[in-house]
């Protein structure tokens, strides 16, 4: 019988890596047969850092995948961020913490979602839920990746389920969670190592609505000047890929973990949409206590679109 395979969506970033490794360790103890965790995308330096504290190897990389492959999805449910031929895939299984867009089934499947702040929150649940026990390793995954999502439980994302499952995971594990959270949201801060090609895509979403196609990268780091003194290169890298893919807005945000506050690269046609709310002045905008994408900067682009 062919595989089941599940993954995050492209440009993975820490929670979209981690729940795909624990979502196949879940599936594979409930059906009692082998689910491969699969990634669309490089890992990146804070993934590295989690998988290496555990002791976990990296999830298979694929590109595409056949017509009727079964597959899993976590972190994302919208065909436009998932893999290539995802429209003609079985899909089986989702659990997300994002809105639901641009998506649809020949057939019914399991769906999971709640407004959390990370993937990996309701997989715990879903631990729980069937009486499962976690292995601290799969636990050290699941911690990681609710860090990351939530900025170590200070982005506006986090709940009270957040909050108490960063608790349990990090007892389960055996991590103090503020050393180990600090220590994973650094690593994620070295940017030295990619070019500015790589870095506007690392952690990109690309969001098509009503015929309007744009970007929203993100990037942490301690020191939002430092990143920005690569802004012409910056600049021309945005550009081209607006060129490149027909994108009407790009913005590339950085985002200062420690003071929690953001500034962002604006470029395209459509930087109204930022504009409207916030000024921008020689293509940057300074964003006050902005850290979330998914709940402060994508609805603000749309409500302004």
């Amino acid at each position: 019988m062919e595989k089941i395979i599940v993954f995050g969506h492209k440009n993975p970033d820490t929670d979209s890596i981690c729940s795909s490794l624990v979502m196949a360790n879940l599936q594979t103890k409930l059906r009692r047969e082998e689910v491969i965790a699969c990634r669309l995308g490089e890992i990146n330096e804070e993934t590295k850092y989690a998988l290496e504290y555990f002791g976990v190897q990296a999830p298979k990389f694929i590109e595409k995948i056949e017509e009727n492959q079964t597959v899993m999805l976590v972190d994302h449910n919208e065909f436009s961020q998932s893999v290539e031929g995802i429209e003609k895939a079985k899909i089986d299984t989702v659990v997300d913490h994002h809105r639901i867009n641009n998506f649809q089934t020949a057939e019914p499947l399991f769906y999971y979602a709640q407004p959390v702040g990370c993937t990996a929150t309701l997989l715990f649940e879903l631990y729980k839920l069937n009486n499962l026990e976690v292995e601290p390793k799969i636990a050290g995954l699941m911690l990681s990746a609710i860090i990351s999502d939530t900025l170590l439980l200070k982005s506006p994302t986090t709940t009270e389920k957040d909050k108490k499952s960063v608790e349990e995971l990090a007892q389960i594990a055996n991590v103090d969670k503020d050393v180990y959270g600090l220590e994973l949201l650094k690593a994620g801060t070295n940017l030295d190592k990619y070019t500015e090609a790589e870095l506007i895509k690392l952690d990109a979403k690309k969001v098509e609505k009503e015929n309007i196609k744009y970007v929203i990268a993100q990037v942490n780091t301690v020191s939002i000047a430092d990143v920005l003194k690569r802004k012409t290169r910056l600049e021309e890298e945005i550009n081209n890929e607006i060129k490149k893919e027909g994108l009407n807005l790009f913005v590339f945000v950085i985002t200062d973990i420690v003071n929690s506050n953001s500034e962002a690269i604006v470029l395209g046609d459509r930087t109204d949409a930022i504009s409207k709310t916030y000024e921008i002045k020689d293509n940057i905008v300074v964003m006050p206590g902005v850290v979330s994408r998914k709940k402060q900067i994508l609805p603000l682009v749309e409500k302004n679109i």
